[in-house]
């Protein structure tokens, strides 16, 4: 039963950032000026538009990483570091307490998977295998 529930854990932790992003890039893509749109929102909060290609790729990857169990350690501590960053950039700059304690709650998930690593049924254990 640990074994699952470690393996769920991951499983939902990765796709919050995984499910966001793809639903990101769709948006994005609907439209002809939607990336232009994406960099224009970061911008209300101070980012400049090298922000934009960077959280695609944070999301993308390291959710992907996540999901899949490889290198989980890494990618924990990254999308934790992004947590946070989320949550003072955007949350807070908006008064969003409640979004912004959110956030660091997710960080915390994050940091507990880091700190476990790796789970049941992952890439991490299949090269510990062999």
């Amino acid at each position: 039963m640990t074994k699952f529930l470690s393996f769920l854990g991951r499983i939902l932790l990765a796709q919050i950032f995984l499910v966001a992003v793809l639903i990101q890039l769709y948006m994005i893509t609907q439209h002809p000026s939607g990336y232009e749109s994406y960099q224009m929102y970061l911008a209300q909060f101070g980012l400049v538009p090298f922000f934009a290609p960077l959280t695609i790729l944070i999301q993308l990857v390291f959710g992907l990483m996540l999901l899949l169990g490889y290198k989980t350690r890494l990618a924990a501590y990254i999308l934790a570091i992004y947590a946070i960053f989320v949550a003072i950039v955007l949350k807070l700059q908006i008064g969003d307490l409640i979004g912004f304690m959110q956030y660091l709650a997710i960080a915390g998930g994050y940091i507990t998977l880091a700190v476990h690593a790796p789970t049941a049924w992952s890439l991490d254990n299949l090269r510990k295998k062999s």
